[in-house]
């Protein structure tokens, strides 16, 4: 069976941290659903790239999921001012399943109340709103949460979520594919 995995999409996404572990995890053949915020499929992110979302998240927030990917980049705000990403953070952190942060997304983990006694990073630009963000690290798991610094550790973050979604067989032979 297919794991599947819930990414969200608000305007300003950033499109390397949402379009890398998007299309890793479909390497290791996840069903990824991309679930938009606003009111329409169609996003643009941070750079004027748009990507079309495959669902509204009201249609699809009380389906089955796996993991729930959070990706960075402005949009953060609205993802905080919305709500809904915590409470599905706190949902599928309370029914143990994979919660993925990377950027400033994390910040949605803190809303969440999801961050006391874990090992976490974060895009720097928010390390003074977590002030446990382990500066020096790329990429970290710690129990059901991985979290991410930035654009630039987008793939090694992909990799993770493969990694813990489909077993260590499966990354290695998505890193070997894309000459990691």
């Amino acid at each position: 069976m297919k794991k599947r995995v819930l990414c969200l999409l608000a305007t300003g996404f950033e499109e390397i941290e949402t379009v890398a572990p998007i299309d890793l995890l479909r390497r290791a053949e996840s069903e990824v659903v991309i679930a938009a915020l606003g009111g329409e499929k169609l996003v643009t992110g941070r750079s004027g790239i748009s990507i079309e979302a495959d669902a509204m998240l009201a249609e699809v927030a009380d389906q089955e999921f796996d993991a729930l990917l959070i990706p960075g980049g402005p949009g953060v705000k609205a993802l905080r001012t919305d709500g809904r990403p915590a409470q599905l953070a706190k949902q599928f952190t309370a029914q143990n399943k994979l919660v993925a942060a990377i950027c400033a997304a994390p910040t949605v983990l803190a809303d969440a109340g999801l961050l006391a006694n874990r090992r976490f990073t974060a895009h720097f630009s928010v390390h003074n709103e977590l002030p446990g963000a382990l500066a020096d690290a790329r990429v970290v798991k710690d129990g059901n949460l991985i979290t991410s610094r930035g654009a630039g550790t987008a793939v090694e973050f992909g990799i993770a979520l493969v990694a813990e979604l489909h077993g260590q067989e499966k990354s290695a032979e998505v890193t070997k594919a894309i000459m990691l």
